[in-house]
């Protein structure tokens, strides 16, 4: 989908050198995070018009590297975490989510930007912190997906606005029982503090020595009543699930608000804002979506342009081909975000 002969260069967005003044502070004042964290100013709602759009940034933890036909992509975290703020500093999608070092790689950055006279960008977004991760891909019993990131506790103090987790549903596992007591406990600890849970249910099955998705309606049907009874309280709930065809029958399953997620990326975006689009007309509790590898790498395009189109489609139900066409002016745009700043 990107013009002929573009590419985006992360580089040029965020030098390497704004890399490593994180680092700096790591080393020689890793005590600014959780100040920074106090100062900031939150939401008094979860969403400003009952939708959402939040930026997935968990795959890494879990020793997940690949994004297309590059092995190690999302494993360079100068590649990954300059992506992240290419989305994260425009200040249109709702929020992110991450886990600790992702989510306090940018509470640096923020203090550095306000520490050069800049403007915040995480006041008024949603943060939420990844549970989980420990089911670290390509180890054998990975499907018992311990809890190993965030606790409930952890993200109170950091005043973050709730946790992510996940339960990968394989059917001939009994490891995955043992993770949906987890995420059952977990949404239990969230609840308790105020704060909310956003579960999601990912049906796979092991083929060719890894897992890989298995969605369909009757089993998302399922894992939608699963997910929505999980813990004391669904009060502070939101699932995740994935799109597939017969979407309206799955929505049926819960009164919960549901995201969509974007799944492995293509590096073509045009099918997944389709889906997005058919997803948001499938029912009144569709109210978003939480996607991430899909918008961090878009194929050679700019992540900015495939994130504001995405951003188009939940806010302001533009359909998929305006907001390709939207795409070529949103290229590009604003790429001295960090570099009037920093040198």
């Amino acid at each position: 989908m990107s013009p002929e002969n573009y590419r985006f260069d992360v580089s040029e967005f965020a030098p390497r050198r704004i890399f490593d003044m994180i680092t700096e502070v790591r080393v020689s004042n890793p005590e600014v995070v959780m100040p920074q964290a106090a100062a900031r100013r939150k939401r008094t709602r979860l969403t400003k018009d009952g939708k959402l759009t939040l930026l997935a940034c968990d795959h890494p933890a879990r020793g997940v590297t690949n994004s297309g036909s590059d092995p190690l992509i999302m494993g360079n975290k100068h590649e990954y975490l300059g992506r992240v703020l290419r989305i994260m500093t425009d200040l249109s999608f709702d929020g992110v989510m991450g886990p600790p070092d992702i989510i306090e790689d940018l509470l640096i950055l923020d203090y550095l930007i306000q520490e050069r006279g800049g403007e915040s960008f995480l006041d008024d977004r949603v943060l939420l912190g990844c549970m989980q991760r420990g089911g670290v891909a390509g180890v054998v019993g990975e499907i018992d997906d311990r809890f190993g990131a965030y606790t409930a506790e952890s993200l109170a103090a950091e005043r973050l606005d709730g946790g992510k987790m996940m339960f990968r549903f394989v059917a001939d596992d009994e490891r995955t029982l043992l993770t949906i007591d987890y995420c059952a406990r977990a949404v239990t600890e969230l609840h308790r503090r105020g704060l909310y849970a956003f579960v999601e249910p990912l049906p796979q099955v092991f083929v060719d020595n890894r897992y890989k998705g298995n969605a369909s309606v009757p089993i998302l049907v399922k894992l939608a009543n699963v997910s929505a009874a999980l813990g004391e309280s669904s009060q502070h709930t939101w699932l995740k699930i994935s799109y597939v065809q017969g979407f309206e029958q799955v929505v049926k399953a819960t009164t919960l608000p549901l995201l969509m997620l974007g799944g492995e990326a293509t590096g073509d975006i045009a099918p997944l804002l389709r889906d997005f689009a058919n997803g948001m007309r499938a029912g009144g509790n569709v109210r978003g979506v939480l996607v991430g590898r899909n918008m961090l790498f878009p194929g050679d395009d700019d992540p900015l342009a495939a994130a504001l189109a995405v951003h188009r489609i939940v806010h302001e139900g533009m359909s998929p081909e305006e907001t390709v066409k939207q795409m070529a002016k949103d290229r590009d745009k604003n790429m001295d975000t960090l570099t009037r700043l920093f040198g």
